[in-house]
């Protein structure tokens, strides 16, 4: 029996199109800039143990390393390796066991661990997505990072009598 060998290549063409065709419904890789150090291997445990979803927006591919997106459009971006921040006046919460340093900017917010190296970023708009639900979500990752240091309050500095 002949067989046609153009017949073969149609069927993986098929095949081909539709691989395209299904890669083209995914959402755009979502681009961000790496923190400076984001090659610093303390990064790769927590990123390896991202959730897929931070404040039920599902995670999406990013450009960089030691970055990550959730959201379409994005809602949260994290990048690690960021500058760990020094002692400052800025708003320090504890969420799960992590340091966080709150900074409102202009419909945005950041927040970064702090007593960390290397520090996590994240920056979000609070009207879209609430931040005690985001740093609860990446508590666990972030806690792959140890702990050096930790945020301290008035009552942690001052002698009360």
């Amino acid at each position: 029996m002949h067989r046609n060998p153009s017949a073969k290549r149609v069927p993986l063409l098929l095949l081909g199109a539709g691989v395209v065709m299904a890669a083209s419904a995914c959402s755009p890789i979502v681009d961000v800039e790496p923190a400076e150090d984001a090659a610093n291997p303390a990064c790769a445990p927590m990123m390896v143990i991202l959730p897929q979803f931070v404040a039920d927006f599902p995670r999406r591919e990013t450009s960089s390393q030691a970055t990550a997106a959730w959201g379409d459009p994005s809602r949260v971006i994290l990048r690690c390796g960021v500058p760990a921040p020094g002692p400052t006046t800025d708003q320090c919460v504890n969420v799960n066991g992590i340091d966080w340093v709150l900074r409102e900017g202009d419909g945005t917010w950041t927040a970064v661990t702090y007593g960390r190296t290397p520090a996590t970023e994240l920056v979000f708009n609070p009207d879209e997505v609430a931040e005690s639900t985001i740093l609860v979500d990446l508590a666990d990752a972030a806690a792959k990072i140890p702990q050096t240091d930790r945020c301290l309050g008035a009552g942690d500095t001052l002698e009360v009598p």
